[in-house]
């Protein structure tokens, strides 16, 4: 629980910061208005606007520079207009939404992968863009810093007075980079990835394109300010390099607000605030808002349009990615659909609108739907949450708020625009009510910090929004109980107390509920709890639940679990979860929030193919381990062709005097000493040591929950296997299988043909062998790396393990092979996962190393 905190830093300096740069606003804009700004706002030149557009498409083209630039230093040569649409749509996005990593870096990587661009080379180009990014942005900022000084102003409370200092340290950081590209000729490791130095000529490149793009924006803000000779262009640059520093170290999507707060403190007498508000808004539309439209419409356009088989394929991937994309996506609509509710309940009602209203409808309905609408904008951020997390309660309430907030935007000031997004937004929630089949309690769900700050912002925004609107109405008490057409700032009050009530209840919710369960461990009523849904289960896989080395997530009903071990920061559950098919997805979901909430991974080892959609939804990545055989037992026989061999060891092992038993559950614990005899000697002769978790190990505890079946040769007990059965006599397996070193050749095989000819007797289905590891890998040039590598190992690796060897002995037994996954995070995680894993069933590292 310690890394909590640390997580949650990030989100909450943003919130902090964003509270900052409101307060900041507020102080700056103390003497206009609402009205003032937008006048501003919708006052400016179009000749103004449309040089302010030039110089951005200016800066857009130039940005497709860093791309260009990008490849030649991967290696890896594309189209022009492959490496424009790449970059403009990836800067896009990563300048609206921020997170460049993240937003343009996903952008990236979907259209490079789709060029032929291997994982190494796109990883290379995401760098040395951010990297390009990051040192014009140096250069230009050490120069304007150390030529133009910039006093800072107190309000700001930096460690530093003017900004000399920081451009000295910024020149210096070019002047090393520089110096390392002529000298260094090794490339740089991270993670086991080599990074070659730029050569000194592509090094220029960079240093040239993002200076002139960081001007081009610059220029675009300027022209809109258009201060005259009160404030020069140099002055301002360095006013907008320090704005971007801060907005960058706020973590608020697009720097939204701080940027525009630091501008307005340091523009100061120079551009009146009203003035810069308005520019600074012309500026989001121009640069930011804009481009993102268009990025989106054409990156649409590339995923209908740009494969060969057109729209049909593209409705086919689509389909197929739906379950994991959809419900991300709605959730982001809910989100702003309750934002754009809860911003129109803080700002005034345009007058000819609340005009022809008058007549239409009565006050109390006015007054009404105004309260309903900013309260329902507030349930809609917190419901994102929950739509996020495919909860069946969140997707029918935010159909019904969607709903109402269409209805209540038209009665409160006949917002069509407004009622307009929502009803999108509620067109495509409507029919993906499949996506959502969750059933959880929406104030038990975990909400992430990041989720926490956005709600946040957006109700200090909100509350920002209304006070600023309505700071000329002089506060009264009675101001709270005017109803009026006119009364605009009585009805934001109200409805912000009714919003932040929301905000409140949910908190207030949480913080009540019940604490969620601790992990439980097998002992006294737990033991039986887990028993008795073992017992009910169809596959043979549970009964490690009894092994007594694991943790159990049980589900709110009681009625299922999962059973998972902790090694590193894995949290491993083995299979898929226990009970009945409606319990697992609600049990999934906790699993990975109580990861979560530690900051660690969740893992799925061994899981089956039917229920791989869960863990798709939870956002992993799925990895084939191998086969499973299971033998149909209604048609086992001896007899035919195929059983000869089976046959022969049968009767061979019979003739040297060979009997098979099952000894019942009751009579196992006065087997026990006989039993610990061959098991100690089948761990002496195979020069190994007891494993766990996936693998049975021998304990009088274990061991005396289950029937044996044993072979005697001669009388002796020579060999003996733990019987594991299943409900409704769906499945038989075995986990421990020991034998002493001197039975007769075969003594297993003949213990397996008795084992399905007495689970054939006794009405048993399937009787499962267990895994064959790498089996099924595929070695086609289409095949993911990791599949290949298997597929390789599978063949020629019998120097570590009989691979194949394993997967002929069942194949003896004419099983079904069905394939197991490892559901778990991917790229540079996975290595430790699958090492966490080792070393879990091992009992620890060293167990991975040495038998």
């Amino acid at each position: 629980m310690r890394k909590i905190p640390l997580r949650a830093f990030g989100p909450l300096l943003g919130v902090a910061l964003f509270a900052v740069a409101l307060w900041v606003l507020h102080v700056e804009l103390r003497h206009y208005s609402y009205h003032e700004v937008l006048h501003e706002f919708r006052s400016l030149p179009a000749q103004r606007f449309w040089l302010a557009a030039l110089l951005s498409a200016a800066s857009y083209l130039l940005l497709t520079g860093y791309d260009t630039l990008g490849l030649v230093y991967a290696r890896h040569a594309l189209p022009y207009r492959r490496t424009a649409l790449a970059s403009f749509v990836g800067h896009a996005f990563s300048n609206a939404v921020g997170l460049a990593v993240v937003s343009g870096g996903s952008v990236r990587i979907r259209l490079y992968s789709g060029w032929g661009l291997s994982a190494l080379a796109i990883t290379k180009v995401i760098a040395f863009c951010g990297a390009t990014f990051w040192l014009g942005f140096m250069a230009v900022a050490g120069v304007v810093f150390a030529a133009e000084p910039l006093a800072i102003p107190v309000a700001l409370h930096l460690p530093f007075a003017g900004v000399r200092p920081l451009g000295v340290v910024f020149l210096l950081a070019v002047a090393a980079v520089m110096l390392v590209s002529a000298r260094r000729r090794r490339p740089f490791r991270v993670r086991g990835l080599e990074f070659p130095v730029p050569s000194p000529r592509l090094l220029a490149g960079q240093l040239v394109i993002s200076a002139l793009d960081w001007l081009a924006v610059g220029a675009a803000l300027y022209v809109l300010l258009a201060p005259g000779p009160r404030l020069s262009f140099a002055a301002f640059f360095g006013i907008y390099l320090l704005a971007q520093i801060a907005a960058v170290a706020s973590q608020v999507p697009g720097g939204l607000g701080v940027f525009e707060g630091v501008m307005l403190l340091l523009l100061g007498p120079a551009v009146p605030a009203a003035a810069a508000l308005g520019a600074l808004l012309a500026f989001r539309v121009v640069y930011y808002l804009v481009p993102l439209a268009v990025a989106a419409a054409l990156l649409a356009a590339h995923e209908l349009l740009g494969r060969r088989e057109g729209v049909r394929r593209a409705a086919r991937i689509f389909g197929k990615w739906a379950p994991s994309i959809v419900p991300h996506v709605l959730a982001i609509t809910c989100f702003l659909g309750g934002a754009i509710l809860l911003f129109s309940g803080a700002t005034p009602a345009a007058r000819w609108r609340l005009a022809s209203l008058r007549t239409l409808i009565p006050l109390p309905v006015l007054e009404l739907s105004h309260f309903v609408g900013s309260v329902a904008g507030a349930a809609l951020l917190l419901l994102a949450n929950g739509i996020q997390k495919r909860l069946d309660g969140a997707y029918l309430m935010a159909v019904s708020l969607l709903s109402v907030g269409v209805v209540v935007s038209l009665l409160k000031g006949f917002d069509y625009e407004e009622a307009l997004a929502l009803a999108l937004t509620l067109a495509a929630l409507l029919p993906s009510r499949r996506h959502f089949y969750r059933k959880a309690s929406l104030t038990g769900e975990w909400m992430s910090p990041a989720w926490i700050a956005a709600t946040a912002l957006v109700l200090l925004a909100s509350v920002w929004l209304g006070f600023f609107s309505f700071k000329h109405v002089e506060y009264s008490n009675d101001l709270w109980w005017k109803f009026a057409f006119s009364g605009d700032a009585p009805r934001f009050l109200r409805a912000t107390v009714g919003a932040l009530g929301v905000a409140l209840l949910f908190a207030v919710a949480r913080l009540l509920r019940p604490a969620p369960p601790a992990a439980a461990s097998v002992g006294g009523d737990d033991l039986a709890r887990v028993r008795a849904i073992v017992e009910r289960s169809p596959r043979t896989q549970a009964n490690l639940a009894l092994l007594g080395d694991k943790r159990f997530l049980f589900s709110e009903g009681g009625d299922a679990f999962i059973m998972y071990g902790v090694s590193g920061r894995s949290w491993v559950a083995l299979g898929d979860p226990v009970g009945p098919a409606d319990a697992m997805s609600d049990l999934v979901w906790r699993f990975g929030e109580l990861c979560d909430r530690h900051a660690d991974w969740p893992v799925f080892y061994e899981v089956g193919r039917n229920q791989l959609h869960l863990y798709l939804d939870l956002g992993l990545t799925v990895m084939r381990l191998g086969e499973e055989a299971r033998v149909p037992l209604d048609g086992f026989i001896l007899e035919g062709h195929d059983r000869k061999w089976l046959r022969h060891v049968h009767r061979r092992l019979e003739a040297q005097g060979c009997s098979f038993e099952i000894v019942p559950r009751e009579g196992v614990p006065a087997l026990l000493p006989d039993l610990k005899i061959v098991s100690d000697a089948w761990l002496a002769a195979k020069g190994t040591r007891e494993k766990g978790f996936s693998l049975g190990l021998f304990s009088p505890e274990y061991v005396s929950q289950f029937a044996v079946a044993v072979v005697r040769h001669e009388g002796r007990l020579a060999a003996f296997a733990n019987v594991w059965t299943a409900a409704d006599r769906e499945e038989l397996s075995v986990d421990l299988m020991r034998f002493l070193h001197d039975t007769p050749n075969g003594v297993m095989e003949y213990m397996f043909v008795k084992l399905m000819l007495w689970g054939r007797e006794q009405g048993y289905r399937w009787f499962n062998l267990g895994m064959a590891p790498l089996s099924g890998m595929q070695q086609h040039a289409l095949a993911p790396l990791w599949m290949r590598l298997g597929a390789l190992l599978y063949r020629h690796g019998e120097n570590f393990y009989n691979f194949q060897g394993i997967r002929q002995y069942k194949d003896k037994f004419a099983p079904v092979w069905e394939p197991k996954y490892l559901a778990s995070r991917g790229g540079l995680a996975l290595p430790r996962i699958v090492t966490n894993v080792a070393a879990l069933i091992a009992g620890g590292l060293r167990g991975v190393v040495i038998k």
